[in-house]
């Protein structure tokens, strides 16, 4: 593959943004693809391109019923929505795309159709045009071999539903232009989606393991039913192959991507003949499982993850994607719970091996690993490592998340400090959020809950989780952060232990553990009031009231050393502070520190929400008492401790709580 930044967004286009897109194909994906584009990018011109009026009529109210939903539920303004359903037309007429910037095409999946369509889209737009095929299966080879201009044209493959699931294929191929590339990803990650580099090859990547998933669930019916099979794939997935099927109208498309790939790789993936013969299954919808024997269970979770590990292992041996893609595309784009390498990761080599046997013994054929297993885990899951002038960049990838820290984050990034701070060829280092939404939205609170009432664990906990932080400190070589969006909680108390902090105009700051009845354990009652001591006012109402600091707002307190426009910006003015501060003193001092005084305040956020009293209490203790301990450590532990005796308050369990069940905490019955 194309040798290009592991982060989208370090790409800086030559191309401007589009201004005219069509899409060709006005059923099922053409217009969610079209609504995503136009909620991302309002300004732009789009028209929808269909042989039939029918179905382009229904592709505009498709579009105008999304936006009226959006703002039904409070996710849209009326102005925003009517931008997005603006400049928005149906033509049967390809004289309509004269001026188009970038033609997708997102019709039937028939290699005849589509040469023809690309012969006409090509005879018509400019030869700068950017022409894409939406196709799930045929490899780019076959789609624009006969073009004029083939290296403006590749494969991007979106995912139902294309208008919200964030995750596109951009498929790589030996005619395709470097710059194009780029740009693609580049833009897919600007307008919120995650692109996932894939080789061009027959069904690409994700279908790969879509469409053997759903092959082996259908030639597993000569011993389960597909509510059986249905309800034990529920432990991988938050859909069963037979119901996304059902949802899909996807039996033909089975037996269509299966036959490509036993034509031009073995009858071994030949497709069930089943698929052939029925339309709907009977089967259990998800969370309501049917009862199945332990035997018939066991055979069916055998199979099911032998093939998807089996089409894993066949995909990284093959260079098709990266482990990390793979990965995250199975969670994004298909639903499932965790990611095939995470899922041999945690079962272990000698089961993973077991699986796989049984898989080899009941599918002769299928792939099977080429290296020890070992060797699959070898990748960071979730960091993007690139370097630019002598400096790494960390780029934070979990965008189910917002970025948000937890143990397997925290020590990928330090184990990329590690490896490289001895470097005299690294100047230091620079973090930065995935996308244009956040920098790290906060912790992972999930390992919290268990220790609810244990005040010594919960302390431990905090210090553990500190272990990335107290290295930064500790460290000579800069770290600064990149504030791309959100710095919450966490992603915060993160920043703030960096040496230096660039942000986006657009970022904001919060800490908004009070409202979940607890204290930002891991440094932010200490170290923000150590380094920035005039700004203690503000901090007291970011940790009793949750109060948002705005990045400009910041700037002015000196909290954050430059702001900037748009990513570009922000990486170079990042990269730009990493050699001005290198060779300087690092650290955060010792001794005691003067802060504003706590004036009390009515248990209330800053949005209204009643808060708990107790809590507020005990942070204003812990800031008192740690702005008065001398040494730096001290008062570190001192919040550490805070954040175990908040564990152990009613407001804490009632929080966490509503976190997990999605509601709002009710702290009037707490103290």
């Amino acid at each position: 593959m194309q040798s290009i930044p592991a982060n989208p967004l370090l790409h800086r286009p030559q191309r401007p943004l589009p201004r005219h897109v069509a899409i060709i194909g006005a059923g099922t994906i053409g217009p969610d693809i079209g609504y995503y584009l136009k909620s991302a990018l309002p300004q732009i011109r789009l028209t929808l391109v269909d042989v039939a009026q029918p179905a382009l009529d229904r592709a505009l109210q498709r579009c105008a019923d999304y936006a009226r939903k959006a703002v039904a539920r409070g996710k849209m303004s009326e102005a925003d929505a009517a931008a997005v359903t603006a400049n928005i037309v149906g033509t049967l007429d390809y004289g309509a795309l004269v001026d188009c910037d970038w033609v997708i095409e997102a019709a039937t999946e028939n290699l005849a159709l589509k040469r023809r369509i690309f012969a006409d889209v090509e005879r018509i737009v400019s030869p700068q045009a950017l022409i894409t095929s939406n196709t799930s299966s045929l490899p780019a080879k076959r789609i624009f071999a006969e073009l004029a201009h083939p290296g403006r044209a590749t494969i991007t493959h979106f995912f139902a539903p294309a208008w919200r699931n964030p995750a596109v294929e951009v498929i790589d191929w030996d005619k395709l232009d470097a710059d194009v590339l780029a740009y693609l990803r580049w833009l897919f990650a600007f307008t919120g989606k995650v692109p996932l580099l894939t080789d061009d090859v027959v069904c690409f990547m994700l279908d790969r393991i879509f469409d053997n998933w759903c092959n082996d669930a259908g030639l597993l019916l000569d011993r389960a039913t597909a509510g059986e099979i249905d309800s034990v794939a529920d432990e991988f997935v938050h859909a069963g192959p037979f119901f996304v099927l059902n949802l899909a109208r996807g039996n033909p498309i089975i037996t269509e991507t299966n036959t490509l790939q036993a034509d031009e790789e073995g009858e071994h993936y030949r497709p069930a003949p089943i698929f052939r013969s029925v339309d709907n299954w009977l089967t259990a919808a998800p969370g309501k499982p049917v009862e199945t024997t332990p035997e018939t269970a066991d055979a069916v979770r055998d199979r099911l993850l032998g093939v998807l590990f089996s089409q894993s292992v066949d995909i990284l041996d093959r260079r098709i994607g990266e482990p990390a893609d793979l990965d995250l595309g199975c969670k994004l784009a298909l639903g499932f719970r965790h990611g095939p390498l995470e899922l041999m990761r945690d079962l272990g080599e000698p089961e993973t091996r077991r699986i796989l046997e049984r898989f080899a013994a009941e599918r002769p054929g299928m792939p099977m690993p080429k290296r020890a297993l070992a060797e699959y885990q070898a990748f960071s899951r979730h960091l993007l490592v690139d370097d630019v002038d002598g400096v790494k960049v960390i780029t934070l990838r979990r965008p189910d998340a917002l970025n948000a820290l937890h143990d397997e984050m925290t020590d990928e990034i330090l184990a990329v400090i590690r490896r490289h701070e001895a470097d005299p060829a690294v100047r230091g280092f620079v973090l930065v959020g995935y996308g244009t939404k956040a920098f790290c939205a906060g912790g992972d609170i999930r390992r919290f809950t268990n220790m609810l009432g244990d005040a010594e664990a919960s302390t431990r906990y905090a210090r553990d989780c500190s272990r990335l932080l107290v290295h930064l400190d500790a460290m000579e070589k800069p770290v600064v952060a990149a504030l791309n969006g959100l710095a919450i909680g966490g992603g915060f108390e993160l920043a703030t232990r960096c040496r230096g902090i660039v942000a986006l105009r657009s970022a904001r700051l919060q800490l908004p553990e009070i409202t979940l009845g607890i204290v930002p354990g891991i440094g932010a009652m200490v170290v923000p009031y150590r380094r920035w001591p005039d700004a203690s006012a503000v901090f007291h109402d970011m940790l009793r009231r949750a109060d948002h600091l705005d990045a400009s707002r910041a700037f002015e307190l000196g909290i954050v050393d430059r702001l900037v426009d748009d990513y570009p910006q922000l990486i170079a003015a990042a990269v730009e502070q990493v050699h001005a501060l290198a060779d300087k003193p690092a650290g955060v001092r010792d001794g005691k520190v003067r802060i504003a005084t706590f004036t009390p305040i009515e248990p209330k956020a800053a949005n209204g929400q009643p808060l708990s009293a107790e809590v507020i209490g005990i942070i204003e203790a812990a800031v008192t008492e740690a702005a008065a301990a001398e040494r730096f450590s001290d008062a570190l532990e001192i919040g550490y401790r805070a954040w175990g005796r908040s564990a152990c308050t009613a407001a804490a369990r009632e929080g966490i709580t509503a976190f997990q069940q999605k509601r709002l905490p009710d702290f009037t019955k707490t103290p």
